[in-house]
Parts: structure tokens; sequence; C-alpha cells
């Protein structure tokens, strides 16, 4: 079996990865992530997902390994959201989405690093936030400091408690959409069962 190396240091898409049992190697790519105005959320993340990937099989360490990149971002209205540059942007962010529905776009992209064969998806996760209050917001944003999250939050942390609801894709919605995943990794041989 080829070894698997994962293009991101994300603590929640390590821990997916682990909870399905896979065996892989940390290599980040380290791009600047550049969004393109021009395209919708799910080619975004597909091709920033791409970029990373790209970039950190061209490092030693990819060696005869497929590569596993993923990006994630929160869309509502005409606004792709990004990771918060500080408190006020992460606040603005928490505002807009309050009492309101918005996506979570996942893209992955696989790359073989022997073979060059290449397979980019994206998964849309709609998620109903709760009406927060203003302190709602400061409190949370003061206490969990989200700004390595896109849309300044996480759905699997204290900000579950937001989410009224989701239709989609759970896993996809936390980083790295496993059901998917997992039918791809096969076709590159890589087996999850």
């Amino acid at each position: 079996m080829k070894k698997l190396i994962l293009a991101s240091a994300s603590p929640r898409r390590k821990q997916l990865l682990k909870q399905i049992g896979l065996e892989f190697e940390v290599v980040p790519s380290n791009i600047e992530e550049k969004l393109n105005p021009r395209l919708k959320p799910l080619h975004q993340v597909e091709s920033l997902s791409l970029q990373k990937a790209q970039a950190t099989a061209a490092m030693k360490e990819a060696k005869d390994a497929v590569v596993l990149a993923a990006d994630s971002m929160v869309a509502i209205d005409d606004e792709i959201m990004g990771k918060p540059k500080d408190e006020k942007d992460a606040r603005r962010m928490l505002k807009k989405l309050s009492g309101r529905v918005h996506s979570i776009v996942t893209g992955f992209t696989l790359l073989d690093t022997t073979t060059k064969k290449t397979v980019t998806r994206s998964i849309e996760t709609k998620v109903w936030f709760k009406a927060l209050s203003a302190q709602e917001i400061r409190d949370y944003v003061k206490k969990e400091k989200p700004f390595d999250k896109a849309g300044a939050y996480g759905i699997q942390e204290l900000s579950a408690i937001f989410v009224e609801r989701i239709e989609g894709d759970y896993p996809g919605a936390v980083g790295l959409p496993l059901f998917a995943l997992a039918k791809e990794l096969k076709k590159f041989g890589i087996k999850v069962l």
C-alpha cells in the first residue's frame, strides 16, 4: 500500500484520518492561500486543495506517496469567509452567521506523486445557526480565539451550541468528507476497510 501524506497541519483533519484508522505522515504545504474572487465557493476550495497538494507533492518527503490536501471555508450570501484576521473580524463573521443558514464547503485533492494521477472533489454542508447575542459573540471569541477556523468557528467545538441543525456531511463540515474520501482513496490503492 502506498504511503499517505496529509498536506495539512490541521488537528481536525489529523483526528478525522485517525478516526478511520489510516496511517499517514504530515507534510504541510505552507502555501499562501489566495482567494480567486471569480470562483464560486466549491470551486475555490477545489482550487486551493489542488494547489496545496501540488506544493507538497513537489517536496522530497512526498516521493512515492499519495498526497491528501484539503481546504474548507464558510459561505453566506456572496461572501466567502476564510479565517478571521483578528477579534473584530471574527465578531463580524459570527454576527453575519447569527440566526441564518450558511454553507461550509470543503474540497480535497488526492495526488499520486509517482503516476501524477489527481482527483479533486468538494462537498457542501448547510448549517443553521441560532440567533446570537452580541455578548455571546464577544464571550465566544474571547474564550475560543477562533482565528484558525473558517467563519470563526469549529462545528465540533464549543460553537456546536450555536448549531440548530445541519444538512449534509458532518465530517466534511469539520474538515474532511470521510465518505467521499474513502471512496476516492480506494481508487489510489489505499483501503480504509
